[in-house]
């Protein structure tokens, strides 16, 4: 019952993770510039320069936004081109996680026994977190880019210095909780990660076994009963004769007879 909840928690979470990334490729506002509206003035106008992945933009004081949405993909900033594969990139990779998760969760009757389910669950939880990395590159290469014209000591004429929107904020918040749920995951595959191992007496002496060698023979791979027997075949019937009856010699009439 404790791992069922527990991945169920995880599902929900890294679900909600995905959401927030996905929601921010959509949002406006990345990166944010006021001009005016300084104190001292009688008329106030304030003017507001902002962008996100798909445009550039420009807000007055009167609510009116002028915009010009970026050309062809190799007119595009190219800092801004990376952003957007990364992010892109850590989607899809999220999606086969998401999958493989739901899947291989306990409470779910597909995905097979249950240690096949728990390699699902891990595959989902390392997918996860290879997502989760492709997405927080991408918003740390958006953030440098934008601290680096802020905190810029002389900036070139006509450039403005910018300010971090609300979808990086959100952004990062999802990729924590996309680690947070992949960690959730693999805490319930521990099995999968580390194997149990057993003690088995073997001639009085304990030793070490793990599960794949659980079960067999301590013989395994030195004797084989089945190479010992040969087989002919004789009409529509076929019998197995033991090779060391073929391999002993004949006795004589004479041997016979004593």
């Amino acid at each position: 019952m404790r791992k069922r909840l527990i991945q169920i928690f995880g599902f929900l979470i890294s679900s909600l993770g995905w959401l927030f990334i996905l929601c921010t490729m959509a949002m406006d506002y990345w990166r944010i510039s006021q001009i005016g509206g300084e104190g001292g003035s009688f008329i106030i106008k304030v003017a507001w320069y902002w962008s996100n992945l798909w445009k550039d933009c420009f807000t007055d004081s009167t609510a009116v936004t002028n915009c010009r949405d970026y050309g062809v993909l190799w007119n595009v900033v190219y800092y801004v081109q990376a952003v957007r594969g990364l992010l892109m990139c850590g989607l899809t990779i999220g999606f086969f996680a998401v999958m493989c998760c739901f899947v291989g969760m306990e409470c779910t009757y597909i995905g097979g026994a249950e240690p096949t389910k728990d390699k699902l669950v891990f595959s989902g939880a390392v997918f996860h977190f290879v997502g989760g990395v492709s997405n927080l590159a991408a918003y740390c290469l958006y953030i440098n880019r934008v601290a680096r014209s802020a905190f810029a000591s002389n900036l070139p004429a006509g450039q403005l210095r910018y300010e971090l929107g609300p979808p990086i904020i959100l952004g990062l918040v999802g990729c924590f909780l996309i680690f947070f749920g992949a960690v959730l995951y693999a805490a319930t595959v521990t099995s999968v990660i580390r194997p149990q191992r057993q003690v088995t007496v073997v001639y009085g002496a304990p030793t070490y076994m793990p599960p794949a060698y659980r079960g067999r023979s301590v013989y395994t791979g030195y004797y084989d009963p089945s190479r010992l027997y040969g087989s002919y075949v004789s009409g529509r019937t076929s019998s197995k004769v033991s090779r060391l009856s073929q391999a002993s010699p004949r006795l004589s009439t004479r041997d016979a007879f004593v």
